[in-house]
């Protein structure tokens, strides 16, 4: 946390540095990264002080990162009052269930909760609403929804209670392991896209995001990870191929959810995070990486 924080103040002192050199401000790429950075600030101490109160504050944290992601991704999904029964379900039942699985270490009804049951009980709830005009498509959006916001990002806190080899009871590093990774590889290609930045990699999908900053920001992302091999059970070559996965998961699922974005004709999900749009806009990387990690490292590890 020490580094995390160090690197912080030199990236503010450095914000400040860009921010005074011209009469604008530093244009709109400085002020940019400025914002990324308050953000970031605020982002970390709230992961330390999780950290610092134990697992359940965690768990209760992601919690509400979950909640909010999924109320933003309803929000740009329009809804009838056929739906008002799996989204009441999906809010205050899937969420905690969710949640207190990972807590109580159930990890077989864990892993299939959501995909099975809750996939399954909730276009069953929609069909008591009596209402079929688009039944299939507002099935699918609050389905895909729960998937993303709920299952998938729920495997970051469930990364605490891995029972590893030779690694017990150290699940918080794991998850500040995948944090850090994740991050770092979205900051860096944002950095190296804007510094080195010609091919666009998917223009009609995300416009910002190139090659160059891909394989620049990835690969800062996978050394600084590797360097990391000493928090994690993996050695350092393993470590480098742990995060080459969480950067490729991660990359991807920035572009996956850049495209319902814009198939939903919105810039951002939301605004709760100044610089960073909504709480999806800051974990649509986690929620692809936090799976892959989780399961490739209790498959091989455990």
């Amino acid at each position: 946390m020490g580094g995390i924080v160090a690197l912080l103040v030199v990236a503010s002192l450095i914000g400040w540095w860009l921010s005074r050199r011209g009469p604008d401000g530093g244009g709109d790429t400085v002020r940019n990264l400025n914002a990324r950075t308050r953000a970031w600030w605020s982002m970390v101490a709230v992961l330390t002080a999780s950290f610092l109160l134990g697992p359940i504050a965690t768990l209760v944290i992601f919690a509400f990162i979950s909640f909010f992601a999924l109320r933003e991704f309803i929000t740009l999904t329009p809804t009838r009052a056929g739906d008002h029964k799996p989204l009441a379900v999906a809010f205050y039942v899937l969420i905690p269930v969710q949640y207190w699985l990972i807590g109580d270490a159930w990890y077989g009804l864990f892993a299939i909760f959501i995909p099975v049951y809750a996939f399954l009980a909730l276009p069953a709830l929609a069909v008591l609403g009596g209402d079929t005009d688009d039944f299939l498509e507002r099935t699918t959006k609050i389905q895909w929804g729960v998937m993303i916001t709920v299952y998938c990002i729920s495997h970051a806190p469930a990364l605490m209670i891995l029972n590893l080899r030779d690694f017990s009871g150290q699940g918080a590093l794991l998850l500040l392991y995948l944090m850090l990774v994740v991050q770092i590889s979205d900051v860096m290609q944002y950095v190296f896209g804007k510094l080195f930045g010609k091919h666009k990699l998917a223009p009609k999908v995300s416009p910002s995001k190139t090659v160059e900053g891909l394989i620049g920001g990835g690969l800062a992302a996978i050394g600084i990870g590797t360097a990391l091999w000493w928090i994690t059970p993996f050695t350092p070559l393993q470590s480098a191929l742990m995060s080459t996965a969480i950067v490729i998961a991660g990359a991807v699922g920035g572009l996956v959810l850049s495209a319902v974005k814009r198939s939903l004709g919105a810039k951002d999900w939301g605004s709760m995070i100044q610089g960073h749009g909504g709480m999806l806009d800051r974990m649509d990387s986690v929620s692809f990486a936090a799976p892959i990690f989780f399961h490739l490292t209790r498959y091989y590890f455990s």
